[in-house]
Order: structure tokens, then C-alpha cells, then sequence
């Protein structure tokens, strides 16, 4: 294999490096928008009426079942046509965002109905109000259950965000190509962009942990 060093560190790096933080930014910003946009489609899905219910659960399910690029594909030529033009990067992060909103929904509702049937009943019982009894007993309870499976999906963010190339963000795959296309060489930038996504991956299960050890400590104290 034919890797020049000069060209790695003169050319590709530079590049990468500012790609990588389009690529950091996408994936923080998808997962913040994950995080509160699955809240909000778990509470409706959870709604006791079925009039918010039935079309919040329809939402969810449909988004679950488009491929994330189509849906790309589709926010990025529609949005234009009905007056809405964002640049690229944006609509990316929000394609992202609902895409992980909908599977964000599904590991709240898992995680609140973790909590036994017996501590709902007993916050009722003690008259609890609905601010104190999710802070104090519900929230809690149903964290353990929760904090890992949203680790994964912000890991499974970071890895998706090489679809934006699609759509000509300049995150660190397209550029990884570009660079090839320029040069014709694809060997050095490839590589470079593998070794970022897996180090950035072990980077991100790392702290997962902690956060996962942290709150079990909490509660168990």
C-alpha cells in the first residue's frame, strides 16, 4: 500500500480537522434534538386519550420504519418547495434529531414503565403531586434502564452523521472524498476518517459509562 506521510499530515489532516467539528456539532445537536423531541412523542404516545395517543404512536412508527437517508433525501428537496430553505448542515441535524426522536420515544416509555405498577400507585396514595413524583420517584427509578440505551443511539448518531454527505454537508466523510477526488488518492483520507469515527466511538462508550456508573451510584445512595 502506497501511504505518504508528507501528503497525510500536510493535506489531509488540516482538511479533516475542521470537518470533525462539523461532524461533532452534527451529532450533539441531533442528540439534543433526539432527546427532547422523544420526550415529547413519548408523553403523546402515553396520552390517556386515544384522539393524541393513536396519531403520536402512527408518527412514531412511521418514522421507524423510513430509511434515515430517504428521509434526508426527503427534507432536504421538500422543504425548499414549501418556502422553508435551510442550509444543508440544519436540515441534516433535524432529519437526524426526528429520525432518533421516534426511537428516543420507545427507550423513555421502556424506561417509565420499568417502574413498578406499586410506586405509582404509592405516590397517589401519598398524595404526591405530579412534579414531585417524577422527580423524586418515577425519574429516578426508570434512569438505570434509560441512560445506556440513549448512549447507544448518540454512538449510532455519530456513526450516521456520513449521510449528510448526500446532501453535501461538509462533515468529515465528504471531505475524506473530496480530498481523493482532488488528489486521487483515497487511501491516506479514508483511513484518517476510520480511525476518527472509531476513536471518537470508544471516546463516547467511555464517558457512557461513567454517566451509566454515576447515576446507579446516585440512586443507590
Amino acid at each position: 500500500m502506497d501511504w505518504r506521510w508528507d501528503f497525510t499530515f500536510d493535506v489531509v489532516l488540516p482538511k479533516m480537522w475542521q470537518a470533525a467539528g462539523v461532524t461533532i456539532w452534527a451529532t450533539v445537536a441531533s442528540f439534543a434534538f433526539a432527546l427532547v423531541g422523544g420526550l415529547i412523542l413519548m408523553l403523546l404516545k402515553t396520552n390517556r386519550s386515544a384522539w393524541i395517543s393513536r396519531p403520536a404512536t402512527e408518527v412514531i412508527e412511521f418514522i421507524r420504519a423510513t430509511p434515515l437517508l430517504v428521509q434526508i433525501f426527503f427534507l432536504f428537496f421538500l422543504l425548499p418547495e414549501i418556502g422553508i430553505t435551510l442550509p444543508p448542515l440544519t436540515t441534516g441535524i433535524l432529519a437526524i434529531g426526528i429520525y432518533n426522536s421516534a426511537l428516543c420515544a420507545e427507550v423513555y416509555r421502556a424506561g417509565f414503565q420499568a417502574v413498578p405498577k406499586g410506586q405509582w400507585e404509592a405516590c397517589i396514595a401519598l398524595n404526591l403531586s405530579t412534579y414531585r413524583t417524577f422527580r423524586d420517584v418515577i425519574i429516578p427509578q426508570s434512569l438505570p434502564p434509560i441512560v445506556p440505551a440513549l448512549g447507544n443511539y448518540l454512538v449510532a448518531i455519530f456513526k450516521e452523521t456520513p449521510l449528510l454527505s448526500f446532501v453535501a454537508v461538509a462533515e468529515i466523510m465528504q471531505v475524506s472524498k473530496l480530498i481523493g477526488a482532488e488528489y486521487y488518492r483515497f487511501t491516506e483520507a479514508i483511513t484518517i476518517a476510520g480511525i476518527f469515527f472509531l476513536v471518537m466511538s470508544l471516546i463516547a462508550a467511555f464517558c457512557i459509562r461513567i454517566v451509566e456508573n454515576y447515576v446507579k451510584r446516585s440512586i443507590l445512595h
